[in-house]
């Protein structure tokens, strides 16, 4: 078992998992979610303590899910209770078994706990009674904080008997189980304050933080404190997260970076990591890039192999220590392409020579309420105003290209609301790129699309040598030099995607596939 987990795997237990099976659950069922990803790349299992609020396991600090229903008006909320009531009832507490279960297929096991979340207006027949009796405790309390404000509803932990709650639910786990470590999840509903007062208030948390990492090192023990953050140190301050502070202090173990709210759950090709890399610098603080599995776009919903490796690539890049992996159990029931997926996490320098697949975030028009922060795309174009976008890419082309490895190297856009009449410029890197090289696509217009409608034209573009891009940033300019004279002002061309596809040989002059595509058809047949 390695001491320090390189590929962190985080699991809800309640999606792919307790929502799933048949109540009542068995020992069995209860460790598949371990065994499912046991003899892979993942050195640790992150397994979330319930829903935050309320648990999914034998605790008394705490409450169990479900316990105040009588009668259920959501009949998954329900098997999840029934399966976990089942199991305690028969003397197999669901967080031992999976504990256990990690250690016997050589992973470590860290409870990941969701500190904070809303009250009666969020999953109320999950919420606790502690909550439900407790709303003087909430941010919105005060009659200081706008209603719509995210965290209104949210615990405020300037009040000691919130902190205290959640910190006795923190102690039990520690002190009961044979953890290897504790992650506190701040990033999904990362409010603890009144706006105003957040950053004032960074020393609140500080100190409960280091309350328990007092806890969890006691006995001199080996066991770690993680905590998952915004991957922005600026944005950390502003939210009361002192992490420059925690580090200093030693009160942690390790650093999650990822975006903030539900934007957490999808994949961001380009986020940038750095400045938490520097604050750890010069120290034991471990460094670690969440790598979410969901692209969720028009064409693709979870991200493809190459996807992954440009992804995990471009984190390495920046000096991380380690990938945690958010979400993937949304590919479950896991095919053997899942497994695939997995494999060469760990190991950049596999990945350096294999295809990938670098894209730009963008607010999804079918999951409009979904984004929390700024992304690259959808941006409009205006007539004689460039707009330029930035595109981190890991691959050194050159390097690889002098060893005759480099099949394709492809830049394709969309741009919609466009016409066949208007004339748009694409450059990258303060290059035009010639027309001769682009092939347009029309799909101003479609009936269906593979998860949904999303029309526009593509332009693609077959990059030579002297375009190609460079490893570490590039820029992708687009203007828009001439418009379609009979479409209303009001109707702007708008770039939707961009997406960069790097495709390697396996060896100078070799095929790509079994049968290159190059060669024609061919029919599997009987040698004569």
């Amino acid at each position: 078992m390695k001491s320090f987990p390189k590929i962190m795997y985080y699991h809800d237990g309640r999606h792919s998992h307790m929502y799933r099976y048949e109540p009542p659950m068995s020992k069995t069922e209860m460790n598949a979610m371990i065994d499912e990803v046991a003899s892979t790349s993942v050195d640790a299992v992150m397994y979330c303590l319930g829903e935050g609020r309320t648990m999914l396991h034998d605790t008394k600090a705490g409450e169990l899910l479900g316990h105040n229903q009588e009668v259920w008006t959501h009949e998954i909320f329900r098997r999840a209770n029934q399966n976990a009531v089942a199991l305690i009832n028969n003397g197999q507490d669901p967080l031992q078994l999976i504990c256990d279960r990690s250690h016997e297929k050589n992973m470590l096991f860290y409870p990941s706990l969701i500190v904070n979340a809303g009250s009666d207006s969020f999953a109320i027949q999950r919420n606790s009674d502690f909550r439900k009796n407790n709303r003087h405790l909430e941010i919105g309390a005060s009659g200081n904080v706008d209603k719509n404000f995210k965290g209104f509803e949210f615990l405020d932990f300037e009040h000691k008997e919130a902190r205290d709650e959640r910190f006795a639910l923190i102690e039990e786990t520690i002190t009961k189980y044979p953890i290897d470590g504790f992650e506190l999840q701040f990033t999904i509903h990362p409010y603890f304050f009144q706006p105003a007062k957040a950053y004032k208030n960074r020393h609140i948390l500080t100190k409960w933080i280091s309350d328990i990492h007092e806890t969890i090192k006691s006995g001199n023990s080996s066991k770690e404190l993680l905590v998952r953050i915004p991957n922005n140190i600026d944005e950390c301050l502003a939210l009361g997260f002192d992490v420059e502070e925690w580090v200093k202090k030693g009160i942690i173990d390790g650093v999650i970076g990822e975006k903030i709210g539900t934007e957490s759950y999808r994949a961001g090709p380009m986020d940038d990591i750095r400045s938490l890399v520097n604050v750890t610098s010069n120290s034991p603080c471990r460094v670690y890039s969440s790598l979410p599995i969901q692209v969720g776009s028009d064409r693709i919903n979870n991200a493809t192999t190459p996807m992954l490796r440009a992804m995990a690539c471009n984190y390495w890049d920046q000096g991380i220590d380690g990938l945690y992996l958010v979400h993937w159990y949304a590919d479950w029931p896991y095919a053997p392409e899942f497994y695939d997926k997995l494999r060469e996490l760990p190991h950049p320098d596999i990945m350096d020579y294999k295809d990938k697949y670098y894209f730009l975030p963008k607010r999804q028009s079918k999951y409009p309420a979904s984004t929390e922060q700024s992304l690259p795309l959808p941006r409009k174009l205006e007539i004689g105003k460039p707009i330029k976008f930035d595109m981190s890419i890991s691959d050194n082309l050159e390097r690889w290209h002098s060893e005759q490895r480099i099949h394709d190297v492809l830049l394709r856009i969309r741009i919609g609301s466009t016409t066949e009449l208007d004339t748009i410029e694409i450059k990258l890197n303060d290059k035009l790129l010639p027309s001769s090289s682009s092939r347009k696509i029309n799909h101003m217009y479609l009936m269906s699309g593979p998860r949904y409608r999303d029309g526009g034209y593509w332009f693609i573009f077959h990059l030579t040598q002297e375009f190609w891009p460079v490893k570490g940033s590039n820029t992708v300019t687009i203007t828009l030099v001439k418009r379609d004279s009979e479409i209303s002002k009001e109707i702007q061309p708008t770039v939707k995607d961009i997406e960069l596809e790097t495709k390697y040989l396996m060896g100078k002059n070799f095929h790509r596939e079994f049968s290159d595509p190059e060669l024609g058809a061919w029919v599997p047949g009987s040698t004569d």
